[in-house]
């Protein structure tokens, strides 16, 4: 007894329970923490073909090191996300000098995309493609959506996501046609003007629901005259124009009508 109580009270004893301590925790950590919300791993092919890509479609640009210049960003740390949104909406590779790359039709297949995602992703770590079920608006809730949509994102893009009018030549695209890959990848890579909600901001069941929402909006089954879906502007035109008019021309008959 007295020999494993001097073994308790060893010197170097205090150090051996720190290490079983974080040996404990780091198994507990690689058993229950959730899993990457990333799409497939790249092999070593689609990297190097990946480079071959940007060296012959991105390095005029970004450089051949892809380190960017005074005015062209650096694309080491940005992950496969911001790759795979702007070249698979056609914006990058950037046809010509502009406030803003307009979404257009792609350059590159799906493959080349996902090379090309892959090569850049080596430079750096940085957020990467969300998996399927990260983006299936079918597990999302439409009405948190709503909710997270307009606090966060109707001031530039409309209540519906119809877009709009920003300063000095840029704009809030309209998302109906943007797929729900692309659209989890804007909130996570912040393209062009729009902010960078990463995961401590909007979480990646918030994103789902926004997503969710948004594609809800497409069918147009809210009812009524959408007006473009523009918001007050349309509609206090319609007010004005049509309405006003309607009043005035009734104003009119009935002092004919009277005389």
């Amino acid at each position: 007894m007295k020999a494993l109580a001097a073994r308790r009270h060893h010197r170097f004893m205090p150090v051996v329970l720190v290490m079983f301590a974080l040996l404990v925790v780091g198994a507990a950590y690689a058993a229950f923490a959730p899993s990457s919300a990333s799409a497939d791993t790249a092999t070593t092919q689609d990297i190097e073909e990946g480079r071959k890509l940007f060296l012959a479609n991105c390095a005029t640009c970004h450089g051949p090191d892809a380190e960017g210049t005074d005015t062209v960003p650096s694309l080491i740390g940005v992950g496969a996300a911001a790759v795979d949104f702007q070249v698979g909406t056609g914006r990058m590779p950037m046809q010509s000098t502009a406030p803003q790359a307009p979404a257009k039709p792609v350059q590159m297949d799906e493959t080349q995309t996902r090379q090309l995602s892959a090569y850049v992703a080596s430079l750096g770590p940085g957020p990467s493609i969300p998996s399927a079920d990260a983006v299936d608006p079918e597990l999302g809730d439409a009405a948190s959506g709503a909710a997270l949509f307009a606090t966060n994102c109707a001031m530039c893009h409309n209540a519906v996501g119809a877009g709009g009018a920003l300063s000095e030549g840029k704009f809030a695209p309209a998302l109906w046609d943007t797929t729900p890959t692309h659209l989890y990848e804007a909130m996570l890579t912040g393209p062009q003007s729009m902010p960078v909600f990463n995961d401590a901001t909007l979480t990646p069941e918030e994103k789902r629901d926004i997503i969710a929402y948004v594609v809800e909006q497409r069918d147009g089954s809210a009812g009524g005259l959408g007006l473009g879906s523009l918001g007050p502007v349309s509609e206090g035109v319609w007010v004005w124009v049509v309405g006003m008019g309607v009043l005035i021309g009734f104003a009119v008959w009935i002092g004919a009508k009277s005389s």
